[in-house]
């Protein structure tokens, strides 16, 4: 039974996955069609390049890559200090404060558009890389899940490090970081993941082409095909090479982030 819910599981999931990548390779006239077919009487490779040129892919791909490297670094990196603070370090009113960090997360992000986008219009970020990461960098996920990681570190060997001389920063680099490696994938996969896919506030963030990020970039496409039909082969194919970087990252990391997701449920 358990193998049975198994294989529905992963066929529901990877249907419209499948779906995508079949109609990303089918020509107009087979994607509208009753019944629908579920394989392309021939592949068309050259609805990816018809895609690419469409849109400024290659800037809107240099766009996302850099924002959602920089911030998923800066957050990953604040993150760590944060949780290694309140988890080893003994400092007055540290639960009222982790209390605090942890409550922004009840918070919705639809909230902080409006204060987010006031406060960069007065720094004259607008329309610029500092204004697409700066308001990502912090959030409370990746912290709360590295504080209950550092929690289970062994004191005993917290304490040899302080009898020997090391610093709190020497510590978190060269013991608490490397025991929680598996975790630390999983957090900062999972971090990339939410600014690659980042959509609302890009979208107001940004005024000009050159600024606009892959998710802009799918729904810049349907726009330009409002006028007339919508090339659902060539949407679908830019989904397609949209997807698959993280599907490559997720592929090299998968044994690690499954490895932090076990590590943080059997702790929860």
């Amino acid at each position: 039974m358990a193998y049975l819910l198994l294989v529905i599981s992963i066929f529901m999931l990877g249907l419209p996955f499948f779906w995508m990548l079949v109609t990303s390779l089918k020509l107009p006239t087979e994607i509208n069609v009753y019944p629908p077919a579920w394989l392309p009487s021939e592949i068309h490779w050259n609805n990816y390049s018809d895609a690419w040129d469409a849109a400024p892919f290659g800037r809107f791909y240099l766009n996302s890559a850099l924002v959602s490297g920089v911030a998923t670094i800066a957050q990953i990196a604040l993150a760590l200090l944060m949780a290694y603070a309140f988890a080893l370090i003994q400092f007055p009113a540290k639960t009222a404060l982790l209390l605090l960090v942890l409550s922004t997360m009840m918070i919705p992000d639809e909230m902080k558009l409006v204060p987010n986008f006031i406060l960069l219009t007065k720094l004259g970020w607008i329309d610029t890389y500092a204004g697409l990461i700066v308001p990502a960098i912090a959030h409370a996920f990746p912290v709360f899940v590295l504080y209950q990681q550092f929690r289970q570190l062994p004191r005993s060997l917290i304490e040899a490090a302080h009898a020997d001389g090391a610093g709190h920063l020497r510590i978190l680099w060269q013991i608490a970081v490397p025991m929680s490696r598996p975790v630390l994938t999983a957090a900062a996969l999972v971090s990339l993941l939410g600014h690659w896919n980042a959509y609302l506030w890009p979208l107001i963030i940004t005024n000009t082409g050159s600024m606009r990020t892959l998710p802009l970039g799918i729904a810049y496409l349907r726009k330009q095909a409002e006028e007339g039909s919508v090339q659902w082969n060539l949407l679908m194919a830019a989904a397609v090479f949209v997807v698959l970087p993280i599907v490559i990252l997720y592929t090299f990391a998968q044994k690690q982030f499954v490895e932090g997701i076990m590590r943080g449920a059997l702790k929860g």
